[in-house]
């Protein structure tokens, strides 16, 4: 064989191409701070959990900082047998599936026509949707309006001021524009009305962003404590987050006078307090990691057109 014959039949060796220093230098420091701030952020949370595990002398004592001190799980048991904490678990929960449902069908049926030209008066009606994401009534006629519904210490006053987020229906009506035209001239071709359109062909092409979005008013719901502080005075309709405030503003361990006497004995305010916080943030941390690959193709895709 000759050498020619030799050199075709051999492949070239590709170099590595080597990183400069200035940039090795960057991605470090990069690393390094985006690390940092993950840990800062982490450690409450995990103080939290430190103590919530802990025996109630290292609590009192101040002994416990990052890992638990004399484990226990007595606070998880008493907690989870409280009336109360279960209740509003349970009012919570009710609230976030119901609302969040609700917002994202008429938050989705709002943004479809709004992202179409033809429209007539497309640009009055944004510009009206608009001004309510700049002014609104105000707390105390928004309130006035909701005792004159005789709304006040209901369920449906925390979701129903609520239901359609102008900037969420925007992201939507974004997506919508930046799908392709012949898809619904092809399925009008077909016979199909306007909202088999929606349903059957816009709705399943838009799952990034109805994840997204579902995501948004899910997290909205579950931590929205001040609707249920100005309008529910009923005990037994108090939501979870304004059950964690009042349990955090009492400082004098109120909240362990409800339930097990001999298990409140083991148990002190600090750790019943972190216990409740970490229980109450577990169905956010439980659905995020579902939704999540939708999260950000679905954030940018209904943010590129304005």
């Amino acid at each position: 064989m000759s050498s020619g014959a030799a050199y075709a039949g051999t492949k070239p060796v590709k170099r590595k191409k080597q990183t400069p220093w200035p940039e090795k230098l960057f991605q470090f420091v990069n690393y390094t701070v985006f690390i940092l701030i993950g840990l800062t952020t982490l450690l409450p949370f995990v103080n939290l959990i430190s103590k919530s595990l802990s025996s109630e002398s290292a609590v009192i004592s101040g002994q416990v900082n990052l890992f638990p001190v004399g484990f226990q799980l007595e606070t998880y048991a008493y907690v989870l047998k409280n009336e109360m904490f279960l209740n509003s678990f349970k009012i919570s929960i009710i609230l976030t599936i119901v609302g969040t449902l609700l917002s994202l069908f008429l938050t989705t049926i709002t943004a479809y026509p709004l992202s179409k030209p033809r429209l007539r008066g497309r640009k009055w009606l944004l510009l009206i949707f608009i001004f309510t994401m700049l002014f609104s009534g105000g707390l105390i006629p928004m309130y006035l309006l909701m005792q004159n519904l005789n709304l006040i210490n209901t369920l449906p006053v925390l979701f129903l001021p609520a239901l359609v987020n102008v900037y969420n229906m925007l992201i939507i009506k974004n997506y919508f524009e930046g799908l392709p035209e012949s898809l619904e001239e092809s399925a009008k071709i077909d016979g199909a009305s306007n909202l088999r359109i929606l349903f059957y062909v816009i709705l399943p092409l838009s799952l990034p962003v109805l994840a997204t979005i579902a995501l948004f008013f899910a997290v909205y719901f579950w931590n929205d404590y001040f609707a249920a502080m100005i309008y529910i005075t009923n005990p037994s309709l108090k939501p979870m987050q304004l059950f964690l405030k009042e349990l955090l503003v009492s400082s004098s361990g109120e909240f362990l006078k409800e339930g097990n006497v001999d298990a409140a004995m083991n148990t002190t305010p600090q750790s019943i307090q972190a216990a409740s916080i970490l229980l109450a943030t577990l169905p956010i941390l439980v659905v995020y990691p579902f939704l999540q690959k939708y999260f950000v193709k679905g954030v940018l895709v209904g943010s590129v057109k304005g």
